[in-house]
């Protein structure tokens, strides 16, 4: 190993342990506020309205991470992780710069655009988490590994009461397998659709307000993609740390 590798390493480690350190942190007061605000807003939705946004986020999410036609750049096998990083890094911005195109044009078309970039930005999204993982070397065929890249949008988009808990299935994924459901039905789509409806609220309903709404939708989109892309990158460094690769 290089000089320049062994630098390379060590700063990405020290990098994912204060990442993990974040993870395991407990929920600060304001944020239990604002999740019990949250949780008694929901109670005051029509039960069918829930029924109907969690239909529409689960279709879309199975569509995406389970449909034949889904594709992916070539796997990689041979790159070092500095090599691999660079491409993801690479990826990440060209993702960013097209959600946030994409939450401009929205933004700018009133309400009914506004309503357009929610199954438009989630489609980025998955899309992205999937070249990232194939760049890794991980192969977005199996069923387990677009199980893993459900846990990392769950990860990055939800409250910090479920972030503990959905660390410690990510950090322990072999174990986590024998417990998670065969049939994508049993999974639990109401509490992930909650879960990222709730992050973004706030930042995307201004979204759909006249004028600024354009703005809105940019820096939101980019900003939404930019955390994806960092926490899918440190949770694909911590199945390379498990798997003995740094």
């Amino acid at each position: 190993m290089s000089a320049t590798s062994t630098i390379y390493r060590q700063t990405i480690l020290e990098e994912l342990n204060r990442w993990k350190f974040e993870m395991l942190k407990k929920p600060g007061r304001i944020n239990k506020l604002a999740k019990k605000l949250q949780t008694k807003i929901n109670g005051y939705i029509p039960e069918k309205v829930h029924q109907a946004i969690t239909s529409a986020i689960k279709q879309m999410i199975r569509t995406v991470l389970f449909g034949a036609g889904w594709t992916t750049g070539k796997l990689k096998t041979q790159s070092s992780l500095e090599e691999i990083e660079i491409e993801v890094e690479k990826k990440i911005t060209i993702y960013k710069r097209t959600g946030g195109l994409e939450g401009g044009i929205t933004g700018a078309g009133g309400i009914l655009m506004g309503f357009a970039d929610f199954p438009l930005l989630l489609g980025i999204k998955l899309k992205m988490l999937f070249d990232i993982a194939t760049t890794y070397g991980f192969d977005v065929k199996d069923y387990r590994e677009r199980l893993y890249i459900l846990h990392i949008f769950l990860l990055a988009f939800c409250s910090d009461e479920k972030r503990k808990e959905t660390f410690l299935l990510m950090e322990d994924w072999d174990k986590t397998l024998q417990s998670l459901p065969e049939d994508i039905h049993e999974y639990d789509w109401r509490s992930l659709q909650q879960e990222y409806r709730d992050y973004i609220d706030l930042a995307k309903m201004a979204q759909l307000i006249p004028v600024i709404g354009a703005a809105v939708g940019l820096v939101a989109n980019y900003r939404l993609l930019k955390k994806l892309g960092f926490t899918a990158m440190q949770a694909y460094r911590m199945r390379w740390q498990t798997l003995g690769k740094i």
